[in-house]
């Protein structure tokens, strides 16, 4: 007669479907298809919830159409850079920015600019007064070139009122956010924090080109 054999323990079949269980493959995947990305890949906007998303390249070329009516939209890859454009001290004033680095944007959902400001809670949002933010445009209508949702104008003002305006991707902001909030230290950010910003407006400087006869889109 042959024995039976004694029947496998429920810790030791989760234990071998644990050992057989595929690992997960390696590395970014596409959050819409799944496919393998490398280190350095597009993005796609989340308009309803304002998330990045990471996307391949064929994922993120069917979200380049500006006038679709879609819930996402490809962010793209210009840098602009606004010659002799500066916001001034009253007008800075006006549009409630309590920092000297703020990156603008167009929402398109809720039809309003909007101001993120880094700080050490990473970004902090504030909505611009609609007649200051027109009064800028009108003075600088070069400004019109922003695609909403995808772009923004990150603006820099020293203690002696000078700066730097320049259109980039709305990706580029994040990360900018993402660095301080990690370097952050005390009430001006410290050492570490102007040392990342000063890195960042350089490389942003390098890739940036002329805004002027670029038409709005």
């Amino acid at each position: 007669m042959i024995a039976a054999g004694r029947s496998a323990s429920p810790a030791s079949t989760l234990l071998r479907l644990t050992r057989d269980r595929p690992r997960p493959p390696a590395g970014e995947r596409c959050e819409m298809c799944a496919e393998p990305i490398g280190e350095s890949h597009p993005h796609v906007v989340n308009l309803d919830s304002r998330a990045l998303m990471c996307g391949c390249r064929a994922c993120y070329l069917l979200f380049t159409d500006e006038n679709a009516e879609l819930r996402y939209r490809a962010v793209p890859e210009r840098y602009l850079y606004f010659a002799g454009l500066t916001v001034d001290g009253r007008a800075w004033d006006e549009l409630q920015i309590p920092v000297g680095l703020a990156f603008l944007f167009r929402n398109s959902v809720q039809d309003r600019m909007v101001a993120f400001y880094p700080g050490p809670a990473g970004a902090t949002e504030s909505e611009l007064p609609l007649d200051a933010w027109a009064s800028v445009v009108e003075s600088s209508p070069e400004l019109a070139v922003l695609r909403p949702d995808v772009e923004a104008l990150l603006i820099r003002r020293t203690a002696e009122g000078e700066g730097s305006c320049h259109l980039v991707p709305i990706d580029a902001c994040y990360e900018l956010v993402g660095q301080l909030r990690r370097l952050w230290r005390g009430f001006d950010g410290g050492t570490e924090a102007r040392g990342a910003m000063d890195g960042f407006f350089a490389r942003v400087a390098d890739r940036s080109r002329p805004a002027a006869g670029i038409g709005a889109p």
